[in-house]
C-alpha cells in the first residue's frame, strides 16, 4: 500500500530542487512511499530587502516549516542544514538524517575573471558576514557588498555589470545543474566554509519513529559526524551569523579531522585551530577546537564584530 508524507520546504528554486532530490533519494530506498509538497514561506523570504546579518530572528528560514512539522501539519521538513539553528532547535521536533554532502567549497562567479585578478576597488557581492571577512583577509584593496535574492538574481547583478562578482555556495549550484556557472572554485584553506554548508537537514516530529526509520535510510554517517563536529565548535564559540566562524570537518578513512578559524573585524587577523579523531568523537573533537580557539583570543575578536551588528 503506498504511503503518501507530506513534506514542507521553501518555494525557492533552489529550495525546491533540493527537496526534490531528496525525496527522490528516499524515494528509491522506499518504492512505496510518496510525498506531497506543502510551500512555506519564511520570515527570511519576507524579510528579501535586509542583509540577513541585520535581521533579529534566530531560524530565519525554517522556523515556521518547523513549527508545522511539531503541529503535525506536515509530517517531515528539508532545509539547508546551515540554515537549521545550533542551539533553539524547534521543540518537538528532531534532526531525522542527514544525507551525503554536497561540496562544502565557496565559488566565485564572475564575467571570466578569478578573485586574485580583480581589480583594486573591485566591488564583490555576498549576504555573508564570513564571506565578507574571507574575501577581505585574501583582498583588502577589494569592496565587499552585501547582497540578498535567489541565485539567478545574484548572478543577475554580475552579468548586468553591477558587480565585478560573487562569492556562494557550490551546493546550490550543483543541486541546480549549473557548476558551469562558476569561474573559480574556492580553497577551503582560503575560504572555510559555515558549519553545515552543502549538508541537508531533514527534520520530523520527536517521537514519529515508523517515519523517521524511513528517512533513516538516507542517512550518511560520514557527513553525520562532520557536521555533528562543526556545529559543535559554532556552539563552544557561541557564535552566530554575525560572528565570521569557519567550520570544516573532513573523514578520511575511519578519522575524522575538524578545522576552525575566525576572522577579526578591525585588523587583518586569522585565527585557526584543529584536531583529529575517530568518527565517534565528532562532538569532542568540535569542542576542543573551539576552546583551542578561544584559549587564542577568539572571545575578543567576537566582541568586535558583536559591538559593530548587535549580539546574536
Amino acid at each position: 500500500m503506498m504511503v503518501v508524507y507530506t513534506v514542507g520546504t521553501r518555494g525557492s528554486k533552489l529550495a525546491l530542487a533540493q527537496t526534490g532530490r531528496t525525496l527522490e533519494q528516499i524515494r528509491q530506498m522506499h518504492p512505496k512511499v510518496n510525498f506531497k509538497l506543502k510551500v512555506i514561506k519564511t520570515e527570511g523570504d519576507r524579510e528579501h530587502g535586509k542583509p540577513l546579518f541585520s535581521i533579529d530572528a534566530k531560524g530565519i528560514f525554517e522556523r515556521e516549516i518547523d513549527q508545522e512539522v511539531a503541529s503535525g501539519e506536515i509530517d517531515f521538513a528539508v532545509h539547508s542544514l546551515k540554515d537549521v539553528p545550533i542551539v533553539e532547535q524547534q521543540s518537538g521536533t528532531v534532526l531525522a538524517a542527514v544525507p551525503k554532502r554536497d561540496s562544502p567549497c565557496d565559488v566565485f562567479i564572475s564575467n571570466g575573471i578569478k578573485l586574485e585578478d580583480l581589480p583594486k576597488g573591485a566591488v564583490v557581492g555576498t549576504g555573508s558576514l564570513r564571506r565578507l571577512a574571507e574575501i577581505k583577509y585574501i583582498r583588502s584593496d577589494l569592496e565587499v557588498e552585501p547582497i540578498r535574492g535567489n541565485v539567478d538574481t545574484r548572478m543577475g547583478k554580475v552579468q548586468r555589470g553591477e558587480l565585478a562578482g560573487i562569492v556562494i555556495a557550490e551546493a546550490g549550484l550543483e543541486r541546480m545543474n549549473i557548476t558551469s556557472q562558476m569561474t573559480q572554485r574556492l580553497s577551503l584553506e582560503d575560504f572555510p566554509s559555515a558549519a553545515g554548508q552543502g549538508a541537508i537537514a531533514i527534520v520530523a516530529k520527536e517521537g514519529n519513529t515508523d517515519l523517521i526509520d524511513v528517512l533513516q535510510s538516507v542517512e550518511d554517517k560520514v557527513t553525520r559526524a562532520e557536521i555533528t563536529a562543526e556545529r559543535c565548535l559554532v556552539l563552544k564559540l557561541a557564535g552566530g551569523c554575525r560572528v565570521p566562524i569557519g567550520a570544516v570537518g573532513q573523514v578520511s578513512g575511519d578519522m575524522l579531522t575538524v578545522y576552525g578559524s575566525i576572522y577579526s573585524l578591525n585588523e587583518r587577523k586569522k585565527i585557526c585551530a584543529s584536531a583529529t579523531g575517530a568518527l565517534c568523537q565528532a562532538e569532542e573533537l568540535g569542542y576542543r577546537v573551539g576552546e583551542e580557539l578561544l584559549m587564542q583570543g577568539a572571545e575578543d575578536i567576537e566582541r568586535e564584530w558583536r559591538e559593530k551588528y548587535g549580539v546574536w
